[in-house]
């Protein structure tokens, strides 16, 4: 028994022997302290950049003339292509003259009547004036005279501007476009009556040689518009007018310059927005009405801005515009930046970095503020600094 007590009291003893070493090291096959995350960085430099301004808006014709029957009848022909540009003045329709044709030679006839009746009277008051002066009738008879002939006069008058009348309803009966531009589609087919009043609707001219972009702009940037035009920043013609470039829904750049010329004098309550309405040249036809498009204001030239990538940029809690950057002992820095608006896919940064800075642009997910870093031997090149 006693044996078998020392025996126990020699491993125990042995066991505290062994938990009381203190290890000299990692065990061996354990993984060593992470060394610094290997990061791209863009490194931070000053460049000339035009800010542009993008509208959103629609294209609307210069002027818009609805084609309607100003007489009444059946429309016999439609003397156009629809979609083919017209002249002012050319004939569109033809609605049947026979009861106009009619009407004119009426008045043609009541009109000689009267002229006739007007050359007898006359003829009858010279007579009686020889006649009153000798004495041979009366004064009376000579009164009743003249005012017959006046009243011939006056039927002569009434003949005219009946022939008149006829001669413009007749002409009426060929329905021409009021001005020169594109025509759209027919409302009425040949056999249709129409009405002068039901003010019939037969199709819709348009001139589009030029156009008008109407685009709405918040209020608060108006402003700020007028501000750069004044101080000469707002790139503008020879007669002081903003110039404007198009942007098509694709991206494209519409080749014609446009001029910024009114701005609607009220505010829209609902939006707090005003229309700010361009004129466009369109000599080949391609802008249309209707078609959505963005207009690209110049709003002047910042010769040291610096621009960073959109994907380098979070937000803090605050909402505020963060990036990190390699600082002193190649430690990661956070930044609160003032980005005040977007160019292109870059942010245009005022205030939080400077240039030489070297901006951390991937591996963000894998570092935090105060960790090591080592920038990549072939980090990614830089973007470029200015959209094209």
């Amino acid at each position: 028994m006693k044996t078998l007590f020392k025996s126990s009291m020699a491993v125990l003893a042995l066991l505290l022997v062994g938990c009381g070493r203190t290890p000299s090291g990692p065990p061996s096959g354990a993984p060593g302290p992470p060394g610094p995350i290997e990061v791209g960085v863009h490194t931070i430099a000053t460049t000339p950049v035009t800010l542009t301004q993008d509208l959103p808006g629609r294209i609307s014709a210069i002027r818009v003339a609805e084609v309607r029957a100003r007489v009444s009848g059946i429309v016999l022909k439609r003397l156009f292509n629809e979609g083919s540009d017209v002249k002012e003045g050319q004939v569109l329709y033809e609605i049947d003259p026979a009861q106009y044709e009619a009407s004119y030679d009426s008045a043609l006839g009541t009109l000689a009547r009267a002229e006739a009746g007007l050359n007898s009277a006359q003829l009858k008051l010279n007579r009686m004036k020889s006649l009153v002066d000798s004495r041979a009738i009366s004064k009376q008879d000579y009164d009743e005279a003249s005012g017959s002939q006046r009243v011939n006069e006056a039927e002569v008058l009434l003949g005219k501007a009946a022939v008149k009348t006829a001669r413009i309803n007749l002409d009426y009966t060929k329905v021409t476009s009021p001005i020169t531009g594109r025509i759209g589609l027919s409302q009425v087919t040949e056999g249709a009556y129409v009405r002068t009043d039901q003010a019939t609707l037969l199709t819709t001219v348009q001139q589009i040689d030029r156009v008008y972009v109407d685009v709405n702009q918040p209020s608060s940037d108006l402003l700020r518009l007028k501000n750069a035009l004044a101080s000469g920043r707002l790139k503008a013609d020879s007669s002081g007018k903003p110039r404007v470039k198009l942007v098509h829904e694709n991206g494209d750049i519409y080749p014609e310059e446009g001029t910024l010329e009114v701005s609607d004098v009220t505010v829209n309550p609902l939006t707090n927005s005003v229309t700010v309405r361009a004129v466009f040249p369109n000599p080949r036809g391609d802008l249309l009405p209707g078609m959505f498009v963005r207009a690209r204001l110049e709003e002047g030239t910042t010769p040291d801005a610096i621009l960073v990538p959109q994907l380098a940029v979070s937000r803090n809690s605050k909402g505020e515009p963060t990036a990190m950057v390699v600082g002193a002992d190649s430690m990661v820095e956070l930044r609160v930046l003032e980005t005040p608006r977007a160019v292109g896919n870059q942010w245009l940064v005022t205030a939080g970095l400077k240039p030489g800075d070297q901006l951390i642009i991937n591996n963000l997910q894998k570092i935090r503020p105060g960790a090591p870093v080592k920038v990549a031997a072939d980090a990614p090149p830089s973007p470029p600094s200015a959209p094209k």
